[in-house]
């Protein structure tokens, strides 16, 4: 099984998050659940300034997080599209979009290509 890259798992809600999300930057995550020692992704995605925020949108919809800081938005977007394609969570229906404006491809596959 691939692995996230991601931290290990947290309790989704407001408290947790602000205490282990404690940094505002650009970040990936993955929310799911741990059954039997391993976490099961459900959803992925990203924020392209605040993770800990983002994080917040989720609670009550999801029972764990992972996530990882990155240093750029462009780092973020590629480290979503890899979660995506590597563990196809149900809840996403579709590819990761671009941030507004920027026409960077996925690393994993073509669908950005014109």
């Amino acid at each position: 099984m691939a692995k996230s890259g991601l931290s290990r798992a947290y309790p989704l809600s407001k408290s947790q998050i602000d205490k282990v999300v404690s940094e505002t930057s650009p970040g990936a995550y993955a929310l799911g659940e741990t059954r039997d020692g391993t976490f099961y992704i459900s959803y992925v995605g990203r924020s392209d300034d605040d993770v800990n925020d983002r994080l917040k949108d989720h609670v009550g919809k999801h029972k764990e997080f992972k996530y990882r800081y990155y240093s750029t938005v462009e780092a973020a977007f590629e480290k979503e599209c890899r979660l995506y394609h590597d563990f196809e969570p149900p809840e996403n229906k579709v590819h990761p979009a671009r941030p507004a404006g920027k026409d960077w491809k996925c690393p994993v596959c073509d669908v950005f290509d014109d």
